[in-house]
């Protein structure tokens, strides 16, 4: 196939890419390059035959219908998507979770591509007590990221229902691996205990998340693109269930460091308790998670361990501005 991967500089974006080169395809990669878009992360395809990158943004209707030209399957990966950044900056996160993806939808739409991917996120559904969220569920987002994600969701969902469009939503659990930028609690807190910095916990820790490896995610959404049924939504659930801390202590366990390093938090707004995915639907698409989490976390932890040149770099200058308005002031938890 000839894919447009839409954010594919990005944390799941370049594995994608990379894995869709691997298996013979050939890929466009478009991207914005906002800060956590890193062509490091592509460095080792840039040259590869089949792989070709345009710098654009996919709100821009002309850039989107030029790197269109040829494509049978888009995947949209390009999103902001932090919510600490949500909550600081929100009016940024729709134009281009919701704006951007109604563009490029209407282009790729224009250009009678096979199938559209939109890659999306169990955050859409909100916390959930017990139980697992279904495909089914109605979306109740907590915070401007997740809310701007439900809201391509129903974006591209339209395009099917309006147009007739082959579209498929793929929803995946919180996702860990090389190369995600060091906001997220994995990158972030590895990469803190490298440095030797205090760990800033929210609350009590005991926010509960699925994780998955992003090689599994990856697989999952290949097996939607490939295998799913056009307008659906498809689960791309992990399976592995922690709360925050655990994964703290599995951290600092990994590396040796002290628990002193814990600093509780005053907690996020709104912040979600619990996500789970219910991914049955999936895996009747003949998909499983085949990482497990201590071995996925594990070698995680050693990748950046030993790729300080990847991330050293980026935890300054604006990185640096972000993390003080994040944590600087945040005072302790009341546990």
């Amino acid at each position: 196939m000839r894919l447009l991967v839409t954010g594919g500089c990005g944390f799941i974006g370049s594995a994608f890419v990379r894995m869709a080169l691997a298996r013979g395809h050939e890929v466009t990669n478009l991207d914005k390059l906002t800060y956590a878009g890193n062509p490091a992360n592509v460095a080792e395809v840039a040259d590869h035959a089949g792989y070709r990158f345009v710098h654009a943004d996919i709100a821009d209707a002309d850039d989107v219908a030029g790197a269109l030209k040829g494509v049978d399957v888009v995947v949209n990966m390009a999103a902001e998507s932090h919510v600490d950044r949500s909550i600081l900056d929100p009016a940024a996160f729709p134009m281009t979770d919701v704006v951007g993806t109604a563009v490029i939808l209407d282009q790729a739409r224009r250009a009678g591509v096979a199938r559209f991917v939109q890659v999306s996120t169990d955050e859409v559904y909100g916390s959930i007590a017990e139980g697992r969220f279904r495909e089914t569920d109605p979306v109740e987002p907590s915070s401007p990221y997740s809310a701007s994600k439900a809201g391509g969701d129903l974006q591209a969902l339209a395009w099917h229902r309006t147009y007739g469009m082959d579209v498929v939503v793929t929803r995946g659990s919180n996702t860990y691996g090389p190369r995600q930028y060091p906001e997220k609690l994995i990158p972030l807190f590895v990469t803190n205990v490298l440095d030797g910095e205090g760990l800033p916990v929210y609350g009590d820790g005991q926010q509960i998340r699925d994780w998955i490896h992003v090689d599994d995610h990856c697989a999952g959404i290949f097996a939607a693109l490939e295998r799913g049924r056009a307008g659906e939504v498809y689960n791309v659930g992990g399976g592995n269930e922690r709360t925050n801390l655990e994964v703290t202590e599995r951290i600092l366990e990994y590396t040796g460091a002290s628990r002193d390093l814990i600093r509780y938090v005053a907690d996020r707004p709104g912040h979600d308790r619990r996500y789970a995915l219910a991914a049955e639907k999936l895996h009747g698409l003949g998909w499983e998670p085949a990482v497990n989490f201590g071995d996925g976390l594990a070698a995680t932890v050693a990748w950046y361990q030993d790729h300080r040149s990847w991330w050293e770099p980026i935890k300054s200058g604006e990185y640096r501005a972000y993390y003080e308005a994040q944590y600087g002031d945040r005072g302790a938890a009341d546990r």
